[in-house]
């Protein structure tokens, strides 16, 4: 199977960017997924189907205040993905996105130090904050999404197409 993961663009609001940031998140975060999957396609019908995962944000469901060009750039990679579920289908070739909350990873403390400075606190009150706002009351771990992400590619996940797995602690309140 294939794993897309690109990094993420600058935080920043409307204000903040010009074209040419605009410009270098979608290279960066739709058109790099369009190109990973582009390549291993013709391998994946060579053997009869595959996998393919890529891993976008919770702020494709909630948008997050501070991440405007990666809550515009990993929306359409969603699209991407629902939309080749489909015509992939025929290939026996699944599509799906791997949606991480609060996963305690070097970007995630990036972003609550950022937080943090704009709302004058320290990081580590930052933290405290948005663990108190998920039901587990931590954040996740890198090997809980790595077991989900090897779920969704695994034949145990067959039938599973076209859809977005969110791996946040029950954070998000949205029903879908």
């Amino acid at each position: 199977g294939l794993v897309v993961n690109a990094g993420g663009p600058p935080a920043g609001n409307f204000d903040t960017f010009a074209d040419t940031d605009w410009q270098a998140a979608f290279e960066l975060t739709l058109l790099s997924s369009v190109r990973m999957i582009r390549a291993v396609l013709p391998a994946m019908r060579q053997r009869g189907g595959g996998s393919i995962l890529t891993i976008t944000s919770s702020s494709v469901k909630e948008p997050i205040d501070i991440l405007l060009l990666s809550n515009v750039m990993r929306s359409g990679v969603v699209s991407l993905v629902k939309s080749l579920s489909r015509q992939l289908a025929s290939d026996k070739i699944r599509v799906n996105n791997l949606v991480p909350g609060r996963i305690d990873t070097d970007r995630v403390k990036s972003l609550d130090s950022l937080t943090a400075k704009r709302l004058e606190q320290t990081a580590v009150a930052q933290k405290a904050h948005q663990e108190s706002l998920i039901p587990w009351g931590r954040y996740g771990t890198i090997d809980e999404f790595g077991k989900a992400g090897a779920f969704l590619l695994s034949d145990a996940a067959s039938y599973i197409t076209g859809e977005t797995l969110i791996v946040d602690g029950g954070a998000m309140r949205t029903v879908w």
